[in-house]
């Protein structure tokens, strides 16, 4: 019998079948298949231990030293994997991949080393990180790059871009505003792209804090196949490449979704005063798929009213439960002290949303498909909708809040596969030894549609 089984025949009987022990190759068990390993285990009967003695302290040093050898080699052991579209796309001629990845800051690891109390102190080490995040860039063979930091990285631009510069890379970055030291880079590779235009959103202009986003024309260079020389053509492909960190605090869901509107309003603009050309979008936009932030995207429309603006990223921490039950309490008690509802918004915060307009929806023109939905995936890495199931693991979040959304003349011809919420279980959390930030790089292939002959 494959699997764990618990059944109940006279109340107390239990019957447990040992289960089989994969390799991180083979298909990871059943999650009810997982719940009732545990609950198996704890039937077993403990070990007695001597007054004033403990179980944790009777495991010996040497064995704890083992583990973390064994997390850290699961870490190092699983390669990501190129999954291709199903449809034929031989004939594209052009196409290019871009790689977005928001890069761990430097100093929100060490202000919030809650977040990464499973993570030796030298997978921490920027000094280290950027090598490897690096390297890991150069495997993908990346065309363009979408960069973010939650605070610090980017903010070390000289140090990316002579990393980057060494690899063929050209930048623009976009420091911040206030004294917070993130930002976001777009850069791309000299030899593919010649930058046409750069644009960059300011959002606390907009009354919207101090995040920023990034806006590029970019236009490819045509190459003879037969000379590997670059050649100027009639009629190039250019394409805005889009770049943005929003907001992370899931309270001020006024304030994210004003950011992404304003985002795609200014892409759609510059995209029409190009010539209608295409647009690729890409970052941590702080949101899961699961959220009203993600279906605005995708559907170009959303009412604020059926949506609590605390609830609309569908962002969710795991954290300790005295801290949430005082947070649910206050919560609560000042719902019943104001007498507001909870989907109500402020004047103020639907102006923010919507960019000041007489209505409580929320739209905009571009028609956006995302990239990972658009290429069939697992169950092990994808949820329902196509998206990856985690794309940032720490302590207290094992999610996807990263995406890469292209319009309808690009198309997705493969995606890198994300790793196994299992295996990024095993890890502990990230960055482990093998990748470089709490986040994992997310890139896709792109073809130009009207490429096709």
């Amino acid at each position: 019998m494959s699997g764990y089984e618990r059944k109940n025949t006279t109340g107390n009987s239990i019957t447990i079948t040992k289960r089989k022990r994969y390799s991180i190759s083979e298909p990871s068990e059943n999650v009810f298949e997982k719940s009732n390993r545990q609950e198996s285990i704890a039937l077993k009967p403990h070990r007695s231990f001597a007054p004033g003695s403990s179980q944790r302290n009777c495991k010996p040093a040497s064995s704890l030293r083992r583990r973390r050898r064994a997390k850290e080699k699961i870490s190092t052991s699983i390669e990501r994997e190129w999954v291709f579209s199903t449809n034929n796309f031989e004939n594209l001629k052009e196409k290019l991949v871009l790689v977005s990845y928001n890069l761990l800051g430097v100093d929100n690891a060490s202000n919030h080393m809650d977040l990464y109390y499973n993570v030796p102190p030298k997978h921490l080490e920027w000094s280290r990180r950027k090598h490897l995040i690096c390297k890991e860039i150069s495997r993908y063979n990346a065309s363009i790059l979408c960069l973010q930091a939650s605070s610090g990285e980017v903010d070390r631009f000289d140090d990316l871009d002579v990393l980057l510069k060494n690899r063929g890379f050209q930048g623009v970055h976009k420091r911040r505003t206030g004294e917070a030291s993130d930002g976001c880079a777009i850069f791309w590779k000299e030899k593919l792209f010649k930058l046409l235009d750069h644009q960059h959103i300011e959002f606390d202009k907009f009354g919207m804090r101090n995040n920023v986003a990034q806006l590029c024309v970019l236009e490819m260079n045509c190459e003879d196949p037969k000379s590997k020389l670059r050649v100027r053509s009639s009629d190039p492909q250019r394409l805005v490449v889009g770049n943005i960190h929003v907001l992370f605090n899931p309270k001020r869901g006024d304030i994210k979704l004003g950011q992404v509107r304003l985002f795609l309003e200014k892409a759609y603009k510059l995209s029409q005063e190009w010539g209608n050309i295409p647009v690729a979008i890409a970052g941590d936009l702080n949101s899961t798929p699961q959220s009203a932030i993600y279906d605005f995207i995708a559907s170009a429309d959303l009412d604020t009213q059926l949506h609590d603006r605390r609830q609309i990223s569908g962002q969710g921490e795991v954290e300790p439960e005295e801290r949430s039950f005082r947070n649910h309490y206050a919560f609560s008690a000042s719902v019943s002290i104001s007498g507001s509802l909870p989907n109500e918004w402020s004047q103020e915060e639907l102006q923010l949303a919507t960019g000041g307009q007489a209505t409580t929806r929320v739209q905009h023109q571009l028609k956006l498909h995302s990239a990972y939905s658009g290429v069939p995936g697992t169950y092990r890495t994808r949820d329902q909708r196509g998206e990856p199931l985690a794309t940032t693991y720490h302590s207290r979040f094992l999610g996807t809040v990263d995406y890469i959304w292209h319009t309808k003349e690009l198309v997705p011809v493969r995606v890198l596969e994300t790793l196994p919420t299992d295996v990024l279980r095993r890890t502990g959390g990230l960055p482990s030894e093998k990748w470089g930030s709490d986040h994992l790089a997310i890139a896709c292939e792109l073809g130009f549609v009207n490429d096709i002959q």
